[in-house]
């Protein structure tokens, strides 16, 4: 499920990521194909970062950079930013739950975006001071993945916008919930009861 915002947001929204995406100089970067750690029999109490060797080997470069070097990967050529199916979003290097399908939105950047992280104590937040301006940047908790940056020009109700990078996520359909580790989770999904 996604939510619109207004136009003068995608406008400017849009501005941004182009200029972003220019300042990073990604315009010729191919679009990230998923790879990704804990596919399968994944224990959803045990998040931890694997050496620098094994995420060489485990993640693309695109993955690597992103989770590892601040990298930003390009607007609107990214794997999820117009995935509308529903399911949870984990962490490509450790696994740990970041954010719900029912929280994302279509902000017009051409990255993912959500209102909220599924689980608040597995997304950290610093101050970042790169590409000449103050921002705030999201962290997985215990990999210390960079995800992306939280903006507050988001929607209602909590006027924040997390602003991830497909690089960093591994989306996990509802269907799959349950064989993959996560069957916590599939009450999210289910229909509300009267």
């Amino acid at each position: 499920m996604t939510k619109q915002v207004g136009p003068t947001g995608v406008i400017v929204r849009l501005t941004f990521a182009l200029t972003i995406a220019a300042a990073i100089g990604s315009g010729n970067l191919p679009a990230q194909t998923s790879k990704a750690f804990g596919s399968g029999g994944h224990s959803m109490t045990t998040y931890k970062k694997p050496g620098d060797a094994e995420l060489k080997e485990k993640l693309t470069p695109m993955q690597y950079r992103v989770t590892q070097h601040e990298g930003t990967e390009p607007p609107f050529r990214n794997e999820y930013w117009n995935n509308h199916e529903d399911g949870i979003y984990v962490d490509v290097v450790s696994g740990e739950p970041l954010f719900s399908s029912r929280d994302k939105y279509d902000s017009g950047t051409g990255w993912p975006s959500f209102t909220k992280p599924l689980v608040p104590e597995n997304v950290t937040t610093k101050t970042d001071k790169t590409l000449f301006m103050t921002r705030t940047e999201a962290r997985s908790s215990h990999a210390d993945s960079h995800l992306g940056h939280v903006f507050d020009d988001g929607p209602k109700p909590t006027g924040l916008r997390y602003c991830m990078n497909s690089a960093s996520m591994r989306f996990i359909p509802v269907s799959k919930l349950v064989e993959e580790g996560y069957g916590d989770y599939v009450k999210l999904f289910e229909p509300a009861k009267k």
